[in-house]
């Protein structure tokens, strides 16, 4: 009964009283809960709770507030009797805390105002060219052509010579073909793909030896009992090789922004150094 006319005061409180409780700061009213000396004030339910809540999600957020905040300060109290606890040493650690966080904001800003994001070409292809074998695949990828086309399509003859041929073939005209008729396709025959992705909820994923099948295929076609698949291999590349540079293009440059990011952060310890040196703001005494 105690619990349930606390959430009650705390609705009426809430859409009639907030404003009140804010310019009065002295009135005291009773509290919400307690665990051992602390004590939680439905004040402080009013302060936390967030805006444009119904009565009922009022109602439920206090509910849960309170049990959190209860056990919390039960586990916080249980720790404070098990153990020993060395005060001095919590402090050092939120203030070592409290350090690294204003560090970490203060890097970011400036590496934030100081940092280009654009890689030119020239030097995404010389970092490749440079450690070209940190980048080996893990996984076999191909340029390729492929349609999923409906069983009671009849019209496949020209589909089927266009793939096989191309690139003596008119691009343009397979893909009108495969807008009109195919269930799903790739076109993109200058991207780069993973193999298994773009073979998935297909039969060719059943090859035993996608490695041997991409070594012996440029055209391949099979079929289930509602699509017709059609395949072309324009380039392929295994697993283990050397990634093509246009594939892991976007890689190289995060990873040369990620070093620019490292270097703009030694820079800012060095200048604030040099600085401090020269202004005389630190000394090191020694024996």
């Amino acid at each position: 009964m105690r619990k349930k006319s606390i959430y009650v005061l705390f609705i009426i409180l809430i859409f009639f009283g907030c404003d009140y409780l804010r310019k009065k700061n002295t009135v005291q009213l009773n509290p919400v809960a307690r665990v051992g000396e602390k004590y939680l004030y439905l004040t402080d339910l009013v302060a936390m709770l967030p805006a444009g809540l119904s009565r009922l999600d009022s109602s439920n957020f206090a509910e849960k507030y309170v049990d959190n905040w209860v056990k919390k300060q039960l586990m916080i109290t249980k720790a404070e009797e098990e153990l020993t606890i060395n005060e001095v040493n919590i402090d050092q650690k939120v203030e070592d805390y409290r350090f690294d966080l204003i560090m970490h904001e203060f890097e970011k800003i400036y590496i934030n105002s100081h940092l280009s994001t654009t890689v030119p070409v020239a030097e995404v292809k010389s970092y490749y060219e440079v450690r070209s074998d940190n980048f080996l695949l893990k996984q076999n990828i191909v340029r390729a052509l492929f349609a999923k086309i409906p069983n009671t399509i009849n019209d496949l003859n020209q589909i089927r010579r266009d793939l096989r041929n191309y690139p003596n073939s008119d691009l343009e005209g397979i893909k009108k073909y495969c807008y009109r008729f195919a269930e799903i396709s790739f076109l993109e025959d200058s991207v780069w793909i993973n193999f298994d992705e773009l073979i998935a909820n297909t039969p060719f994923i059943n090859e035993q030896n996608k490695t041997q099948f991409l070594e012996r295929t440029v055209f391949s076609e099979t079929r289930d009992d509602k699509y017709i698949y059609l395949l072309r291999i324009v380039e392929y590349k295994i697993s283990d090789q050397i990634a093509p540079l246009d594939y892991i293009q976007e890689d190289i440059e995060s990873i040369i922004i990620n070093k620019r990011k490292l270097t703009l952060k030694k820079d800012l310890q060095r200048m604030i150094y040099e600085e401090a040196l020269k202004t005389k703001k630190f000394e090191i005494y020694r024996d």
